[in-house]
């Protein structure tokens, strides 16, 4: 297709700027239930986004189309929206929000086969059924999902970029009973297992031996102790780190959030723009980074959706919070610096600002030195709950999977292993982080912000932590 073309015959002659962004998705998901093949799902989606910039104002429109005539509608109507909106502005933006980016950008994979449906499924129901190592397993699930997302966005500045994003994610869980007391193992929580890459990322040898050790621990919980209530230290696996990053560090940065743009509908935040630069997040050992090339994160790219080249930045250095998750328009309004995170979950939807690769940086402690320091503690690992208030300041988690601490061991196993705390006395208590050795790359496809919705794709990446003197608590959270 001739985006350039398309684009100089439907951009408005009164626009500053006129970009045309086309989105064509494909995947491919499976799923297996307690041995049987239970749904499988092949889906298309296709459209195109115009954004106009007219008087210092953003408007937008979509189709699901790419015809010209149906694409000269749309930049008309993006054109009003903008024209209504420049009689009360909020900020008046320049095109350089806008950079002439060109670049082509692709996820790197080693297989770039097509996966072989029969061969998934078959896979998939044999999962589900070597995961009822028990009558007392009551479920058993599996799925794998394969995504691939080509994006190619041209403006009337000289932008032109194609990125191509292939995602592959994979769950299996374990849903164990015994009288009133049931629990459940996943494989590092609700899809914790979804990254970049090709066909290599899913290893069916070693996906089922995880799977099944997953399903003997919910088997262990259903005999396991209550998780003790009472102040101690809390080492966390990185999987559970993921969702203490997502939840305590990311959305409480975002740029817009921060502005208010959110508090109608997701709320705001607890920073507030005099904090950028100087506030005390968390501990010398805090060191968090927006990083869009870690080898098979989820949120990996090039630039972002308006075309601001993505680079490794340090949002949070030795505890201090440097700069926010604000995009080029968040940073023009704001004045103050951020990174390249303006993306949108669709052809349908405007880029808003939106975590992508957020992640701690890795410590100097092995996980026997962490454990070692530990005379009382409790480790948890895979989220099982989260709550949080919209200020993304007051928060309570729950995990599946916790075992005590005493004088350095890793001893019994506790079930419903929760913990609470606000959010910047949480990560100022942060007093030792494991090396290389213990750091892992988690994703999701599923954050959700913004009106109308926009659920997208967010990578993190932590090695295992420890923190003092953090309230925990047993029980259904």
């Amino acid at each position: 297709m001739d985006l350039r073309g398309v684009l100089a015959a439907v951009a408005p002659a009164e626009a500053e700027w006129v970009g045309l962004r086309r989105e064509l998705s494909r995947g491919r998901e499976w799923r297996a239930k307690d041995g049987r093949f239970e749904s499988a799902r092949v889906f298309t989606d296709e459209g195109c986004m115009v954004e106009v910039l007219y008087k210092g104002q953003f408007g937008y429109a979509a189709a699901a189309s790419s015809n010209t005539g149906i694409l000269k509608e749309t930049a008309e109507r993006a054109l009003a929206l903008a024209r209504s909106a420049s009689e009360r502005p909020i900020h008046r933006f320049r095109s350089d929000v806008r950079p002439p980016t060109v670049l082509k950008w692709e996820t790197p994979r080693l297989r770039k086969d097509e996966p072989d449906s029969g061969e998934y499924s078959r896979f998939l129901v044999e999962l589900s059924s070597s995961l009822r190592v028990s009558d007392k397993i009551v479920q058993a699930a599996a799925e794998a999902e394969f995504l691939d997302i080509c994006t190619r966005m041209v403006s009337t500045a000289g932008a032109d970029m194609e990125q191509t994003t292939h995602i592959v994610g994979y769950g299996a869980q374990a849903i164990a009973r015994d009288g009133n007391v049931t629990q459940r193992r996943t494989l590092n929580g609700p899809r914790g297992r979804t990254t970049q890459g090709g066909l290599e990322v899913l290893d069916f040898d070693a996906v089922r031996a995880e799977a099944e050790s997953a399903a003997e621990q919910a088997l262990e919980l259903l005999t396991a102790e209550e998780c003790p209530s009472d102040r101690r230290t809390l080492v966390l696996a990185p999987d559970q780190m993921m969702l203490q990053i997502h939840e305590s560090v990311g959305h409480p940065l975002e740029l817009d959030r921060i502005l208010g743009d959110e508090r109608n509908y997701a709320g705001w935040s607890f920073v507030k723009l005099a904090d950028i630069g100087t506030l005390r997040y968390g501990s010398d050992l805090m060191n968090i980074l927006f990083d869009p090339a870690v080898k098979g994160e989820l949120a990996c790219c090039g630039a972002d959706d308006i075309g601001n080249p993505a680079r490794r930045e340090y949002i949070i250095q030795n505890g201090i919070l440097l700069r926010a998750l604000g995009s080029l328009e968040s940073q023009a309004r704001s004045g103050k610096p951020g990174v390249a995170n303006q993306r949108a979950c669709g052809w349908f939807r405007a880029p808003i600002d939106r975590m992508a690769n957020l992640n701690l940086e890795p410590g100097k402690d092995s996980l026997e030195e962490i454990l070692g320091s530990v005379e009382r503690g409790v480790w948890m690992e895979s989220n099982r709950s989260w709550s949080i208030d919209d200020y993304r300041n007051k928060f309570q988690f729950g995990c599946e999977y916790g075992k005590l601490i005493e004088n350095g061991r890793l001893t019994r196993t506790v079930r419903n292993p929760n913990y609470r705390g606000i959010s910047s006395t949480f990560w100022r208590n942060l007093h030792k982080v494991g090396d290389a050795s213990t750091f892992r790359v988690f994703g999701t496809l599923y954050c959700g912000k913004g009106e109308p919705n926009q659920v997208i794709r967010v990578g993190h990446a932590s090695p295992v932590c420890a923190f003092r003197d953090i309230e925990v608590f047993g029980g259904e959270a």
